[in-house]
């Protein structure tokens, strides 16, 4: 299992406390494998976008405008987080449903 987020990230840290076999990528620092994003892409959409974080609200509105996978390949923390791969399956976000899809409490 992989959690795809930021070591520094409050939400990252309780999903990686609840799911200890889980290996934390670093986002900022290793970035996302190219494959895993264009399938989180499309399972999600425009939601894997964050558009709340402050790393959004620094880009221009033509930066705003570029297609989602070319901006999250060139800000991976614009992503939303967690990002968990689990089994060939990936949930977004340490939502109640994510929880109660990966047998957590």
């Amino acid at each position: 299992m992989r959690l795809y987020g930021l070591k520094n990230c409050d939400t990252c840290r309780k999903a990686l406390k609840s799911l200890p076999e889980a290996n934390l990528v670093d986002v900022r620092a290793d970035g996302i494998p190219a494959e895993t994003l264009s399938q989180a892409f499309a399972n999600f959409g425009e939601a894997l976008l964050n558009t709340r974080s402050t790393t959004w609200r620094g880009l221009d509105d033509t930066e705003r405008a570029r297609p989602p996978l070319e901006l999250l390949a060139d800000h991976p923390t614009l992503m939303k987080r967690p990002l968990i791969e689990n089994e060939g399956e990936l949930f977004l976000g340490w939502t109640a449903e994510t929880r109660s899809s990966l047998g957590v409490a």
